[in-house]
């Protein structure tokens, strides 16, 4: 039988398979994730496979592939850093099973312990497949044709393989002449001079028929160059039952490619990114500089968005239609509304509503939630603050912790002075009305709906509907001053030279003497 050959979903994110890709394969017995591993190419204290890329850890991404092949039971080993990794693995999927794996090194080790965890609640039959915790490009619709064709083809055991240039460090596939089935991996230390020549490699993700997996995994021994219990040697035992061993090799190697080291993090990150923004622009984004936009795999953009340079969205971000986002502008877990536009904006667990217009310049913290055709302007911090529709915060403001309602404007720097030392408290701003600038708002405090605040005021006290709130000390001018107590500077001289031109007003008050002048101390 020639060697089957599969095209993976290269538009499609990670762990996204094709709509009815994963659905339509066998339901497999099993799906586990070998995730022992130290990952000291890493050269961090924390485990490699919670090393994140696109939005997701690494362990993250082969744990939603292998959720995508809906299989009975989805498991984890875990051995380094164990809590760690067994605290994401509760977080990206409550409902898997975490293994212990004990001492004894190497990936047939690891899945031996598994398949103990899986027979304790009651005896695997089916499908097994095993898959590696490292390949964040690995998505659904390939392990769903491996194990089509496992189940189609009634393997033993059935390997995903690609064909590389250089496959120095790989296992190599060793194959038999005439029916192409596999022979045997040969990991790379082991392998002679001629089957180094070999291309086509391991890439370390297998379907098993549970029985063979059961038994060959109870022959495995540690004589080998590494002094480990190798699940490629389960080949060789399947083979030499008579049993049928084949591979499917995908024609796209980057997609099964794995992560040692913070390098290959990085660019398998840039690859992945590459492909999310493909997918997005063949559903109708407008993404203007691929080159400068990261959008991770949670994203969800509607058609006839436009993503500006600079633009990073993580997390669960949403885009509405016809909305638009940059340049320069990165939101995490924020929802944008239809028609929005947000620009130069950092913003967290916020949400934008329709038509509404953000930034430039603009911060919005957790709990920012701007109604329809609002404004939250130019160097204008939000935290916890709900602005209803058509209201705005134009520009020089920080509003936390306050409810500003419909149709409302505040005025430039503008403070809800909502922490009292030991407390936060709210600052409620009704319907329609006016806070004028440079105001203070000491909270508990509220504006009544259609009520005005004069310029320069700090309001401490509430300004019932309609009512003008009015806190400052009223203005006195001490003529001549500058005369007086600057002379001879461009201020004294320009001031005597208008009051020349002007000619003398007999309604001027009388010059105040020096002894009664205001004090020193100007701002800028």
């Amino acid at each position: 039988m020639g060697a089957l050959v599969v095209s993976t979903g290269s538009t499609t994110p990670a762990g996204q398979p094709a709509d009815g890709a994963a659905s339509s394969a066998p339901r497999p017995a099993a799906v586990v994730v070998l995730a022992a591993g130290q990952g000291t190419r890493m050269r961090s204290s924390r485990p490699k496979v919670l090393h994140a890329v696109g939005g997701r850890s690494l362990l993250g991404h082969a744990m939603v592939a292998g959720r995508a092949l809906e299989p009975q039971t989805l498991a984890v080993v875990v051995r380094h850093g164990r809590d760690l990794v067994a605290a994401e693995v509760e977080r990206v999927d409550a409902e898997a099973l975490v293994v212990d794996q004990d001492e004894v090194p190497g990936t047939g080790r690891a899945a031996q312990c598994a398949l103990e965890a899986l027979d304790a609640r009651g005896p695997l039959d089916g499908p097994v497949v095993v898959t590696a915790s490292d390949v964040p490009l690995l998505d659904g619709e390939t392990l769903a044709q491996l194990v089509a064709a496992h189940v189609t083809d009634g393997n033993a055991v059935t390997i995903l393989t690609t064909v590389v240039e250089d496959a120095t460090g790989y296992g190599r596939i060793v194959r038999e002449d005439g029916t192409g089935d596999v022979l045997a991996i040969v990991e790379h230390k082991d392998a002679t001079d001629a089957q180094r020549e070999i291309r086509e490699i391991n890439t370390s993700i297998f379907v098993f028929d549970a029985d063979v997996l059961r038994r060959g995994l109870a022959s495995l021994g540690t004589d080998n160059a590494q002094g480990e219990m190798y699940l490629t040697d389960v080949v060789a035992f399947a083979r030499a039952e008579g049993r049928t061993v084949r591979a499917v090799i995908t024609d796209d190697p980057v997609a099964v490619e794995g992560t040692n080291d913070r390098l290959a993090l990085s660019v398998l990150g840039k690859e992945m990114n590459r492909r999310i923004l493909e997918r997005w622009m063949l559903d109708g984004v407008t993404v203007v500089d691929p080159q400068t936009t990261w959008v991770d795999v949670d994203v969800e953009l509607a058609p006839d968005v436009t993503l500006l340079p600079g633009t990073q969205l993580h997390g669960a971000t949403t885009v509405a239609e016809g909305a638009t986002v940059g340049p320069d502008t990165t939101l995490t877990d924020v929802e944008v509304g239809p028609g929005a536009t947000v620009v130069r904006t950092h913003g967290s667990l916020a949400v934008i509503g329709a038509g509404a217009s953000v930034g430039p310049f603009a911060y919005l913290r957790p709990g920012t939630v701007l109604g329809e055709r609002g404004k939250i302007g130019t160097f204008v911090e939000t935290k916890n603050a709900e602005i209803g529709a058509g209201a705005k915060v134009p520009h020089l403001s920080y509003i936390g912790d306050a409810t500003i309602g419909e149709g409302s404007n505040v005025g430039a720097a503008t403070v809800t002075l909502n922490y009292d030392g030991v407390a936060k408290h709210r600052t409620v701003i009704g319907a329609h009305a006016k806070v004028g600038g440079d105001n203070m708002l000491v909270a508990p405090v509220t504006v009544g709906d259609g009520a005005y605040t004069a310029a320069g005021s700090v309001i401490t006290r509430d300004v019932p509907a309609g009512a003008l709130g009015v806190s400052r000390a009223q203005q006195r001018n001490v003529e001549c001053w500058v005369e007086r107590r600057r002379p001879g500077t461009p201020a004294a001289e320009a001031a005597a030279r208008a009051r020349a031109d002007a000619g003398p007003d007999p309604a001027d008050p009388a010059p105040v003497p020096a002894a009664d002048a205001a004090p020193e101390g100007t701002s800028h």
